[in-house]
């Protein structure tokens, strides 16, 4: 019995350059551990790994998403940055706001002091001024709530809660 032999298709050729004749020689090697012949070793690992990834998408689809999503992530950023700055001006404003008594001297009634000021005083025990602003989160070029403050501070002070030090403010227990 003649076993007739079957004409390669051309139109099935996929031509391949590695990078260097090593390459070549490795890969060979590992195609001959497999016993499995060159052509059919690559084509395995090939439908392998295309196999585990099974979401393949090719580089150029990745590349666009890669862009929309830092264009996308550019455009959160701006917008994270300006709900920023305007969540500042409010607080700057809510302080301004709760200061306003502090800031009169002719007010009379109800002042309310800045639990803040009062939790940082306590749990430090000593702070100077400028870590005191700091810490409040108030700007020393802002004159009205740096007042504000210094008159909260003689308002504690009038009360003997605090006393200046020469470490700054005290508060006495």
């Amino acid at each position: 019995m003649v076993i007739p032999l079957v004409k390669p298709d051309k139109s099935r050729y996929v031509y391949l350059y590695l990078p260097s004749k090593a390459d070549k020689e490795r890969w060979e090697k590992l195609a001959e551990q497999a016993k499995a012949p060159l052509s059919k070793f690559i084509i395995e690992i090939v439908e392998n790994s295309l196999t585990e990834e099974e979401n393949y998408k090719p580089r150029r689809e990745v590349m666009k998403e890669l862009e929309a999503i830092k264009k996308e992530n550019k455009t959160i950023r701006d917008d994270l940055k300006q709900k920023i700055i305007v969540l500042e001006k409010y607080e700057t404003d809510l302080k301004r706001y709760r200061s306003q008594s502090f800031q009169d001297a002719q007010f009379e009634g109800v002042r309310r002091f800045s639990r803040e000021i009062i939790e940082i005083l306590k749990s430090r025990g000593h702070i100077d001024s400028n870590d005191l602003l700091e810490s409040l989160g108030v700007d020393p070029k802002e004159s009205e709530l740096v007042k504000a403050v210094s008159s909260q501070l003689e308002e504690l002070e009038g009360y003997a809660l605090i006393e200046p030090t020469a470490r700054g403010w005290r508060w006495k227990e």
